[in-house]
């Protein structure tokens, strides 16, 4: 088993979707559309159909009445058609940067729209909300071919009008330096896909995704199963803010829900995002908050030839900020069959997958995965009891995201009940809330045992690395103490030392550690010095050859 990869990628996508949908009504223009834009370029301007009262909390009314009937995935479009819009085809078609939504404002950010396609089958519904007297109304934005650049004989002109899309983008600021970044060519989010979006971090590129919600994950015996954010809904933002705000519909045969996205374009990204979720079934694992990532190689475990680069991963590891205050590094591995990890805890502070490698010497590689984002989660509730879980699946290539950490809770997600969850995404460069201990900056293994001496068989050497906080305040001749433990096993030939490079606070930790039989083992370990821990708890998944 293998999860989808992530949509930026060059390969197609091998998701699972599920169609939804419902026919478009009458047609009309509207200004802030971006209509007079089109017009003028020779463009199709934007047609919407009438209006409809709209509220979040009408919105939320229809997924709680949806969750109480049996899934209805709709009309689905005609297969014939979307087949024939293959990876080739797909990306010959472009969306007209003229035809944009808000392409002349309100706010700044103009938003375009993704084409359907043999890998993005589900239709998608585009609406627009507008206000009248303190009322909403959503008018959807109607599918049409014109709105995008395509050739003459693309299978996808023979997609009827109204067909939806498949997902949608945030350009860049229209009132930025457009010589230094045109909004036509740049973006900063976009969803597409089931229930996935991704957004940019501070270091301007994408990477790793984020997740609607997650229904049994590599739960055994279960398929996974991927429900679909069906209808967005666009606020008209601020006209020189750096927030825009968007509503969503989800829709799956075991859950429903409705989402609001507060989203911020600052130096990075940042997420205010309130779900209510309805439960039709059953559901064996219910992740909240999930997040989906890659993890092939690195220092830490490269196979024999596996690939001429030195690391190649969009996140390196787990990091943790428990209910008790703990700090706690996990890195990623690839195993060879799918493993599961949970990290109980109640009243978590926060969470997420993060790219801490950023020297581009250890990667060699055009794609910048020493710029991909680091994103965490921070609840903005008390979540109460449960589990962050971390399942790995084993991958061979890049083209599969292999790693998804989420929230799962510990009561049961029974049928007919809901959930409702507050929590902020940030897309940056490293957490959002650093801790004033040292972390953990690399993880590396090899044979253990004594240099010029021969090699106990059985033994790993590992050799794990810690930067900043007070280890750069330790007084000269003061060596921090290496404080291991693991529940089997034993350790020989620890000791620390300051990392040779001239760079204050750079410490690494060394030690041999002998298994006992062929169990996975978590091995611990910080650095302390006295009765004052210096560093954040490093936790290694030690799994027998």
């Amino acid at each position: 088993m293998t999860l989808p990869m992530p949509f930026s990628q060059a390969k197609p996508d091998r998701r699972s979707f599920l169609a939804a949908g419902s026919a478009t009504l009458a047609l009309a223009a509207l200004g802030h559309t971006g209509a007079a834009r089109a017009q003028a370029a020779g463009a199709t301007p934007l047609r919407l159909a009438e209006p409809r009262p709209f509220s979040f909390d009408a919105l939320t009314e229809q997924a709680r009445r949806i969750a109480a009937s049996p899934f209805n995935p709709g009309t689905p479009l005609p297969p014939e058609v979307l087949d024939k819009i293959d990876y080739d085809a797909h990306g010959k078609i472009k969306y007209k940067p003229e035809a944009a939504l808000f392409a002349d404002g309100p706010g700044n950010f103009p938003v375009t729209f993704f084409h359907l396609g043999r890998f993005f089958q589900t239709p998608v519904h585009m609406f627009v909300l507008e206000s009248n007297g303190g009322n909403y109304f959503a008018r959807e934005v109607v599918y049409d071919d014109k709105y995008f650049d395509m050739p003459a004989d693309s299978p996808a002109h023979q997609l009827p009008d109204g067909a939806g899309f498949a997902g949608f983008r945030f350009q860049e600021s229209r009132a930025g330096d457009q010589k230094k970044k045109p909004w036509q060519q740049n973006d900063w989010v976009a969803f597409l896909g089931a229930s996935y979006f991704r957004a940019i971090g501070e270091l301007y590129q994408y990477g790793l995704s984020a997740r609607g919600v997650a229904v049994d994950v590599a739960e055994p015996g279960k398929n996974e199963e991927f429900p679909s954010f069906t209808q967005f809904f666009f606020d008209p933002p601020a006209n020189g803010g750096d927030t825009v705000v968007v509503h969503a519909l989800l829709e799956g045969p075991s859950i429903t829900g409705a989402y609001k996205f507060i989203m911020q374009r600052g130096k990075s990204v940042v997420m205010d995002i309130e779900k209510r979720l309805f439960l039709r079934q059953d559901i064996a694992r219910l992740g909240l908050a999930p997040l989906t990532s890659m993890y092939w190689f690195s220092e830490t475990n490269k196979p024999r030839d596996a690939d001429w680069r030195p690391e190649v991963h969009d996140s390196d590891g787990l990091a943790l900020w428990n209910g008790a205050g703990e700090r706690i590094w996990r890195p990623l591995n690839n195993p060879t069959t799918i493993v599961t990890s949970a990290f109980g805890d109640n009243g978590i502070k926060g969470f997420g997958l993060l790219q801490r490698d950023r020297l581009f010497d250890h990667y060699q590689d055009g794609v910048m995965y020493d710029l991909r984002p680091s994103l965490w989660v921070e609840p903005l509730d008390n979540w109460g009891a449960g589990a962050v879980q971390l399942v790995e699946l084993p991958t061979d290539d890049e083209i599969h995201d292999n790693a998804v950490a989420m929230w799962v809770p510990a009561a049961p997600a029974k049928a007919g009940s809901a959930i409702s969850l507050r929590y902020k995404l940030h897309w940056t460069d490293r957490e959002p809330y650093p801790s004033p201990l040292a972390i953990c900056v690399a993880t590396r293994t090899g044979r253990g045992g004594v240099p010029g001496q021969p090699r106990p068989q059985g033994v790993v050497k590992f050799m794990v690395e810690f930067l900043g906080g007070n280890l750069s305040k330790l007084p000269f001749g003061v060596t921090p103490e290496a404080v291991l433990s693991a529940p089997t096993g034993k350790f020989s030939y620890v000791f620390t030392e300051a990392v040779p490079d001239g760079v204050a606070g750079h410490w690494r930790a060394q030690f041999d550690y002998t298994p006992e039989g062929n169990a996975p083992v978590d091995i611990r370990l910080y650095l302390r010095q006295g009765q004052e821990t210096l560093s954040e708890t490093w936790l290694f998944q030690f799994r027998p050859a």
